[in-house]
């Protein structure tokens, strides 16, 4: 794994975040297994990571924040997720939040200080909680059937919110809700109160420790100044890139696993190990290639990303949405290649392998979609052509 990060650090300070993150990896790494049994949440990682500094890294600097860049970004939570998937995705989505609202300024500028000083002093997280049974992905345009209504405190939110990744541990929220009087959509912060109950219904195939249970609303208080200003900037969907991120580092866990096997598994019926053979050898060299072209892929969008005008930004998402689409699909080929090279051994519950094979499913279901991806770039090739 460092041969491979080497290639993508530029200085010292990236050198030291990334042995830092490795470090926390680790450890994680040990807990994984329990958690993903158990369907547990990680209180004890999200302790370390608050610990280490890990929520403020994408902070604006003027709230004491390290304000990484979209790059820096993936770089770490990429490391974090070779260590344990469940929780890199799951922070990745406050790291990811707090780096889209620093960028498309639809948060009061009061309301948003506040947050950010939270965040850095006490290690404060932040999610939107969006999708709903009803409605379905945010990104495919539904109505939520949550509702806000005005009243002399603020807005009362009443409804049902899915996929609350994160809801265990927030003691806030954004939540989309619809507004009955204006006949819109807009979001608000809400607080954890009596009047929100986290219903435990996260019971999943995969990435079984990232607290994304059901969230309830019974008339939860918004206060006035609580209500975001619309969609703000269109920043492209940037920081979306964590979901790849952690998507490529459990591919590389994989191929780390299974290579370790080949050297060391000898059949007595060889002389050597099983990593003399041209098959095992070929399958190795077909995982790194799919691993290789998603990082590149990666890193190409996130620097471009990084280096782009404000306005400019809308126009990448294509290129986004493709980083994301090849990470996935190339992790899930990739786990599928480290399994038939360490064999029925890798079915084993006591196998990270067969955790990674169930993990890397979840990202054909985290936002932009397959099918969204390639529409965009049938978009952009139809009206390119001459």
């Amino acid at each position: 794994m460092q041969r491979m990060i080497d290639h993508y650090i530029r200085n010292d300070a990236q050198r030291e975040r990334v042995l830092q993150v490795e470090e926390l990896a680790k450890r994680f790494s040990e807990r994984a297994a329990a958690h993903d049994r158990e369907g547990s949440f990680p209180f004890e990682n999200f302790a370390e990571l608050r610990e280490a500094g890990y929520m403020k890294l994408t902070v604006p600097r003027a709230f004491g924040g390290d304000e990484l860049s979209l790059y820096e970004m993936v770089q770490l939570q990429e490391r974090l997720a070779y260590g344990d998937g469940s929780t890199a995705l799951a922070v990745g989505w406050h790291l990811g939040q707090m780096l889209h609202f620093r960028e498309c300024g639809k948060w009061p500028e009061e309301l948003f200080a506040e947050l950010c000083r939270d965040v850095v002093r006490d290690g404060v997280m932040i999610n939107t909680f969006a999708s709903e049974v009803a409605s379905g992905s945010p990104s495919r345009g539904g109505k939520p059937e949550t509702t806000a209504v005005r009243d002399k405190e603020g807005w009362r939110i009443t409804g049902r919110k899915t996929f609350s990744t994160l809801s265990p541990i927030l003691d806030r929220f954004v939540v989309s809700a619809y507004l009955p009087e204006e006949d819109c959509t807009a979001e608000f912060l809400v607080r954890k109160t009596d009047r929100v109950t986290v219903v435990e219904t996260w019971d999943t195939i995969g990435m079984r420790a990232t607290g994304s249970h059901d969230v309830l609303l019974h008339g939860a208080l918004a206060a006035e100044n609580a209500r975001l200003n619309g969609k703000g900037i269109d920043d492209g969907g940037g920081w979306l890139l964590h979901i790849p991120a952690c998507y490529v580092g459990i591919s590389i866990a994989a191929r780390d696993y299974a290579a370790r096997f080949a050297k060391s598994h000898r059949p007595n019926h060889l002389q050597g190990s099983i990593a003399d053979l041209p098959l095992v050898q070929q399958s190795i060299g077909q995982m790194e290639a799919d691993i290789r072209t998603a990082r590149c892929l990666l890193y190409a969008a996130a620097d471009r990303w990084d280096n782009s005008k404000a306005e400019d930004r809308p126009g990448l998402k294509a290129e986004l949405g493709l980083a994301k689409y090849v990470a996935t699909n190339n992790a899930l080929k990739v786990v599928d290649l480290a399994m038939r090279v360490v064999g029925g051994s890798s079915l084993a519950k006591s196998s990270p392998l067969e955790r990674y094979y169930r993990d890397v499913r979840a990202g054909l279901h985290n936002p932009p979609m397959d099918n969204t991806v390639l529409s965009m770039l049938a978009f952009e090739a139809l009206s390119e052509a001459p």
